[in-house]
């Protein structure tokens, strides 16, 4: 949805893109800017409050902006992979404890209904698991053991609010759906890889685990192997696509885009030279909000505090015409995320 703003509505655009990447609360709302004709904040906020999308861990054990119906769908393929990564940062100080256990005792303090901080839960069970520490029973409750999301003011447009947290049942009025009993056949794995493709294909099997976090993917693509494409890169890596996906012609004209702070555009693939150099590589890790040039990553921006200014700092030298682009789009940003108060824009000398 980068060459052209989609004419679609925001749910559409948030289950096409698999989600948001949206640890940082107002992101997502310039991603869908970037990528929507016509999109109004009010809309997302509307989906939020609704129980139509939802905060949640997922994805890579971030937090991801996600429809109701993705998050009930594929929350248990992610199960394991959520315990482990939480496990990898806090093996030593849950050694003793038994996770079945664990989330047991959350469930049992949840079941009153009411959300609470991940501190809060925490302690309501530390009494039992006193060792630890509430850091690491917090994390594995929230991002491990339970599936929970993160409940609205957090995540509405221009508001600040700390994270209250719910079990999806709660929210959503129903567990996840359950992992399937054929293993082998794991299809929320293949869905899960034809909806990546469909998003950001061609891609190689290494990117689809870089996006997901999953490792047991590869069987999920050898099933699917029959119904996808497949070329070769510059490099000869082997690139599997949907069949019937647009793949512009290179030459396709690549406008300018205002990415926010690790968009999947850039941290969805293992192989992130397609869109940024490794010289930067490090900003797509940092959290740096980007500006796409002919479709690469040629530049940082920031919001100048108290100004409401979009300050971009080329990466490269930038043509007249690129200047000029990159200017244009940065003063309809700073209309944007200033609700039509600002439309000042400063674009550095070029590196």
């Amino acid at each position: 949805m980068l060459l052209d703003r989609a004419d679609a509505p925001a749910l559409e655009a948030v289950a096409h893109l698999c989600g948001l990447q949206a640890q940082e609360p107002q992101e997502p709302f310039t991603g869908l800017w970037s990528r929507l004709r016509g999109f109004q904040p009010a809309a997302l906020n509307d989906l939020l409050t609704g129980r139509r999308v939802v905060r949640t861990h997922l994805m890579r054990r971030t937090v991801h902006l996600v429809t109701a119906e993705d998050a009930l769908a594929w929350r248990a393929r992610h199960n394991a992979m959520l315990r482990q990564r939480v496990l990898g940062a806090y093996r030593r100080e849950l050694a003793g404890v038994d996770l079945g256990e664990l989330a047991a005792a959350g469930r049992a303090v949840l079941a009153d209904g009411e959300p609470r901080s991940m501190p809060a839960l925490a302690r309501a069970v530390a009494d039992r698991w006193p060792e630890p520490g509430t850091r690491a029973l917090g994390e594995m409750l929230v991002a491990g053991v339970l599936p929970m999301v993160q409940l609205p003011p957090r995540g509405v447009w221009r508001t600040k609010a700390g994270v209250r947290n719910a079990l999806v049942s709660s929210w959503l009025g129903r567990e996840v759906d359950p992992p399937s009993p054929d293993e082998g056949a794991d299809p929320v794995g293949q869905a899960l890889v034809r909806r990546y493709l469909a998003a950001y294909g061609p891609a190689a099997t290494a990117d689809v685990r870089a996006w997901s976090g999953l490792a047991g993917l590869p069987g999920a693509v050898a099933a699917l192997r029959g119904e996808l494409v497949a070329f070769r890169d510059e490099r000869g890596r082997e690139l599997l696509d949907l069949p019937d996906a647009p793949r512009p012609d290179a030459d396709t004209p690549a406008p300018v885009r205002f990415l926010p702070a690790f968009d999947n555009a850039v941290l969805g693939y293992d192989d992130r030279t397609r869109i940024i150099d490794d010289a930067d590589r490090g900003l797509s890790v940092t959290g740096a909000r980007v500006v796409l040039v002919d479709g690469r990553v040629s530049a940082t921006w920031d919001v100048e505090p108290g100004t409401d200014t979009v300050v971009v700092a080329p990466l490269r030298p930038f043509s007249r015409a690129e200047r000029t682009a990159v200017g244009e789009e940065g003063r309809e940003l700073a209309g944007f995320l200033s609700d039509g108060g600002s439309r000042r824009v400063r674009v550095a000398s070029s590196a």
